[in-house]
């Protein structure tokens, strides 16, 4: 007879849950040979084999304009694995996920395309639970959307099935795109088949931010504006535009980095607790406090700085400046670089100022929130230790090294009361003596489950472009036809430094 966990008729199971397996599962990509496909998707989707967390019945589709056949699908996969995932050659497990593995070739907006959909899905024997996940640009997301309503793809044949989509960013360029996107997806599927994807999202210590406020009684009674005095977020890398110069020329930092990624991990950070851990009760927590946040540019235009990289080095190499990589014009006002000031209008947060910032081409890849609390009311020690003390920090490392550490001040060891800060570090790496999983490990499986926790809503997608959409329309109707600049391998522009140095304080040296 099976033991449950927690029964105390195993003591090693005690305090344990069985994990959640996904009903069967049809995945279907869109954007199949595309570059997300095989760093991310594939390699995500071997892993979670591995770890056993894939249904029994799961069948892969592949669909893009490419041709290809099956087999070379399959190879595409086994390829993606040797160099993303560290698997020189197929083994048991990826052999067997390809032997599940089909492909189609056409054009999105061809309803010939979704026809034959329909019957790859049944010469597969492919299960009814569907899963599309549109890997693809922006710009098809509709056509995709409409085409899968128009061939009855959006409604399961049976009881038992389901149908999901997981589109990924940007979702939308301003609030109206993204208003008009909502309304179409809302056509064919209801909101909780709808998976907005964030891959921050997905990353172990942003979700431990959850755990670390609301399941630790130590710091919920400082989290609060009498004990922080400001909280930096920073998402910095060391890269260019790479390829994707057409894409970032109409997108730039603002609406690559910030409306998606840095509001996710702002919400996260000063959200107020749920009733419950459900999906619907933390993303309304998540939506309010967007709801607070105050008019970006409203009485302070220097809440926002923007500028662009020149040519530097990074890490050793020589590096050209933005308006020289190819396929940018050369004319161009794209921020690759952007800080923004925000504060809240909420009883917690009060005069609690938010400093975000987001570049390429900057000394040090690495995302963090640095949380800085009010330095001691009384600095007793001064007659024996001059030195100022330092404000006490609690730093939450994104990525790359995943952990949260605490910086406190401490008695320097011999005769003498000296004080000196000091660091107490966690690290997942080590910690649990298990790999941490990747974001798109936890996304996928979430989907597949149906649990919407990690995954954005439409009002939060609606409110953030509310809070951008107007800074890129004073932008607009500035008509600069310059922005402030930066050398490649600096941590961005003075402008940005002048800001916070207007409120007495000054960005984290990283």
């Amino acid at each position: 007879m099976p033991v449950s966990p927690g029964d105390g008729s195993n003591p090693l199971l005690d305090g344990l849950r069985i994990e959640p397996t996904p009903t069967p599962t049809s995945l279907v990509i869109f954007g199949a040979s595309g570059d997300l496909t095989r760093r991310k998707l594939l390699p995500a989707i071997y892993r979670l084999a591995r770890g056993q967390r894939l249904p029994a019945q799961f069948s892969i589709i592949g669909v893009a304009r490419s041709p290809m056949t099956d087999d070379e699908f399959r190879q595409q996969f086994h390829d993606s694995l040797k160099e993303f995932a560290e698997l020189p050659k197929p083994d048991d497990v990826s052999s067997a996920v390809a032997a599940c593995m089909g492909y189609l070739q056409g054009e999105m907006d061809d309803p010939g395309l979704y026809h034959r959909l329909c019957e790859k899905l049944k010469t597969m024997s492919a299960p009814d639970g569907i899963l599309f996940y549109l890997a693809v640009p922006p710009g098809v997301y509709g056509t995709i959307t409409e085409q899968l309503g128009a061939a009855g793809l959006t409604k399961p044949a049976s009881d038992v099935g389901w149908r999901r989509i997981i589109v990924e960013k940007p979702f939308g360029i301003d609030l109206a795109s993204a208003r008009a996107l909502n309304e179409l997806l809302h056509k064919y599927f209801d909101e909780s088949q709808i998976f907005r994807i964030d891959h921050y999202l997905g990353k172990e210590t942003v979700q431990n931010l959850l755990v670390f406020r609301f399941a630790n009684g130590m710091f919920e009674p400082i989290w609060n504006r009498r004990y922080i005095d400001h909280v930096q977020v920073t998402a910095a890398e060391t890269v260019g535009v790479e390829r994707r110069a057409s894409y970032y020329e109409s997108a730039g930092a603002l609406r690559d980095m910030v409306q998606n990624h840095l509001m996710q991990v702002l919400a996260m950070i000063t959200m107020e607790p749920p009733i419950a851990f459900s999906a619907e009760n933390v993303r309304d927590r998540k939506h309010d406090v967007l709801a607070s946040i105050q008019p970006i540019l409203e009485g302070r235009p220097d809440n926002v700085v923007r500028a662009q990289y020149g040519a530097g080095w990074v890490a050793g190499s020589e590096v050209p400046g933005y308006r020289e990589e190819e396929g940018v014009d050369p004319k161009s006002t794209t921020e690759t670089f952007v800080a923004l000031r925000l504060q809240l209008d909420s009883w917690r947060w009060a005069g609690v100022p938010f400093y975000l910032r987001t570049g390429k081409r900057l000394p040090k890849r690495t995302t963090e929130i640095a949380i800085q609390f009010r330095r001691p009311p009384l600095h007793i020690f001064k007659r024996v230790s001059p030195t100022a003390i330092a404000s006490n920090l609690l730093i939450v490392n994104v990525q790359p090294d995943e952990g949260i550490s605490v910086r406190f001040e401490a008695k320097l060891p011999g005769s003498r009361m000296q004080l000196a800060p000091v660091m107490m570090n966690f690290r997942y790496g080590s910690a649990f003596g298990t790999p941490v999983p990747e974001a798109y490990e936890t996304l996928l499986l979430d989907a597949m489950l149906g649990d919407p926790t990690l995954f954005a809503r439409h009002d939060f997608v609606e409110a953030s472009w509310g809070l951008i959409t107007p800074i890129h329309e004073a932008w607009r109707a500035s008509g600069a036809t310059a922005i402030p600049t930066y050398e490649a391998g600096e941590w961005g522009p003075r402008e940005a430094d002048a800001m916070m140095s207007a409120d007495g304080r000054r960005w984290r040296t990283l």
